[in-house]
């Protein structure tokens, strides 16, 4: 499970299942940021992760500030299912 900063706005909402890297996640929650007073354009806040990890995040078995966290623009994401 990880912290993805998507810079830009895909159009993905959450249950959303993106190919990012070759690797396959699902969104299992989103948080947009910069609509009122940030940048430009929007960005998006995904906790993503596995299939096999919806149960952590769930549960909120993790911790979410010892996340790893990447930056993306848009365009490295292919969207692959925009929602659940």
């Amino acid at each position: 499970m990880q912290k993805l900063i998507i810079r830009g706005d895909p159009g993905i909402r959450k249950g959303a299942v993106i190919e990012y890297d070759g690797d396959e996640f699902v969104c299992f929650g989103i948080n947009r940021q910069g609509d009122f007073h940030g940048p430009s354009d929007p960005q998006l806040w995904c906790t993503v992760g596995s299939e096999d990890e919806r149960e952590d995040y769930e549960r909120r078995s993790y911790i979410p500030m010892h996340l790893d966290v990447e930056a993306v623009d848009e365009s490295e994401i292919d969207v692959l299912q925009a929602r659940a």
